[in-house]
Parts: structure tokens; C-alpha cells; sequence
């Protein structure tokens, strides 16, 4: 249950924010930021160490930030199946698709943004939607934009919608934050910053933004970071490892 919260606003100084939550099995290796991808040597992003790819991706030259959800359909062939990391690499180097095989791909929502034009791309292995997200607050899980695809009686789309329900309105209510080159996080993302770090939710409470849960066996799911990207006429871009721990971020520009 991955989620993406985009704010648009054209007037701004900083006129795009993107959160980017990374909801994954927390023994899945990968590793922070970086430039890790010598074919994409401007892009940079935290690199999944069993697929290669990215969960986001920021190309500060553009500026652009592309971030990548798992979405719902028809699953690719799994001998042909290719890594959903692979598509936020290629927008936030290239600004589009291009030429893909989409069939190669289990579903997905990709939104890439720029400080001019934010599109989210919706895959569900059929068909392949494309829209612009123009001025507001948008916010995108699993079941896709504001859980539009939801369906009821299915557990996680229950924790989606009630994790929407209680951070849309207080992300809507909260100053919009613009954030600056030189402030600390917590300064530089204001009324924003305790909401992101879970709003004092319990990680395994149904409206959690930050999950944290025990499935037995030794598997455990969860948020496994966190990322904050403004874009203006440069780049922000904060990220925390610590999901919910207000002092464990760091800046990556």
C-alpha cells in the first residue's frame, strides 16, 4: 500500500511538492540515494537491490521527479515479466514512456512531475490511461488516484480508504509548505512534517500512513522510507530510512 501525495500549486514559488511512501517486505535489500544507474548518470533515487530499479526517481537537471505504485489488473507473464522499478528511471531521465512494452509490466500507477505539468500514467494490464493533475492536492495508493478503483470488502483497499480519509483533509488544511534551499527539514517542510512522519498514528492502526506489520513467519511489511521532493526553478529533495522518526532525515539536495 505504497502512497504518493502531490500538491500542485502554478503561483508558488515552488509550485510542485511530492511525498513519496515506500510500503515494501522490510528484509528486501536496497539502498539510499544515489546515483547508482551509470546508463542515467544525472538521475538519482534509492536502488532496490533485487530488481535494480527504483521506487523514485529525481532528475535534478530537468528538474523532474517520477515516482512508481503498484497498481491492479492483469499480472505480466512471469518468464517475460519485466521491473516496474525500471519505468520511474526512465520519465525522470526522458520526461515520458516512449517506446515500451507495456505487456511486459504488472500494473502500475506512474506519476512524473515537473514545476510545469504533473501526469499520472495507469496501467492495468489491458489498457494504459494517461491524465494531468492540475492545480490541488493529489493523492495516489494502490487502488489509484484518490482510491478511485477500490472495491469493497477487500481489506487493504478498507486501509486505504481510511488512510485517505484521514490525511487528505489534514494535508488540505495544513500551510502548504515552501520548502528552501537552506532551511533544516523540519523547518523547510512545516505543517507538513509531522503529518509525513505518521501523525502520531500507531504504525499498525488501519489509517496509518507509515505501516508497520507483523504477518508471521518473519515477515514484515512495511513503510521502509520516505521521500520529499520540491520542485521549483531547482531541486529539494529530503529522505528519511526511519519512517516516523522526526530526527532521521537527511538531505539529499
Amino acid at each position: 500500500m505504497c502512497t504518493a501525495i502531490i500538491s500542485v500549486d502554478p503561483p508558488s514559488p515552488v509550485p510542485v511538492l511530492v511525498v513519496g511512501v515506500r510500503d515494501e517486505f522490510v528484509a528486501r535489500e536496497w539502498e539510499g540515494p544515489g546515483r547508482h544507474w551509470p546508463e542515467r548518470p544525472g538521475v538519482v533515487g534509492g536502488r532496490d537491490l533485487r530488481a535494480g530499479g527504483t521506487w523514485l526517481a529525481v532528475e535534478p537537471d530537468a528538474p523532474r521527479v517520477a515516482v512508481v505504485l503498484n497498481g491492479r489488473g492483469r499480472m505480466a507473464p512471469e518468464a517475460a515479466r519485466s521491473s516496474r522499478g525500471e519505468l520511474p528511471l526512465r520519465v525522470a531521465a526522458e520526461g515520458g514512456l516512449g517506446e515500451l512494452d507495456l505487456a511486459a509490466f504488472d500494473p502500475f500507477h506512474l506519476a512524473a512531475a515537473e514545476p510545469d505539468r504533473v501526469r499520472l500514467w495507469s496501467w492495468d494490464g489491458e489498457a494504459l490511461t494517461e491524465r494531468d493533475l492540475g492545480p490541488g492536492l493529489h493523492m495516489i495508493v494502490n487502488s489509484g488516484l484518490e482510491g478511485e478503483g477500490q472495491l469493497e470488502g477487500e481489506t487493504e483497499d478498507a486501509y486505504m480508504a481510511a488512510r485517505l480519509a484521514h490525511f487528505r483533509p489534514r494535508l488540505a488544511a495544513a500551510p502548504r509548505p515552501e520548502p528552501a534551499a537552506g532551511e533544516p527539514v523540519e523547518r523547510a517542510w512545516g505543517a507538513w512534517f509531522p503529518l509525513v512522519n505518521g501523525d502520531g498514528l500507531p504504525r499498525a492502526d488501519h489509517r496509518a500512513l507509515l505501516p508497520l506489520l507483523d504477518l508471521g513467519d518473519g515477515r514484515v511489511w512495511g513503510t521502509t522510507s520516505v521521500s520529499l521532493v520540491a520542485l521549483g526553478p531547482g531541486v529539494r529533495y529530503d529522505f528519511s530510512a526511519a519512517p516516523g522518526e522526526g530526527g532521521a532525515w537527511s538531505r539529499v539536495m
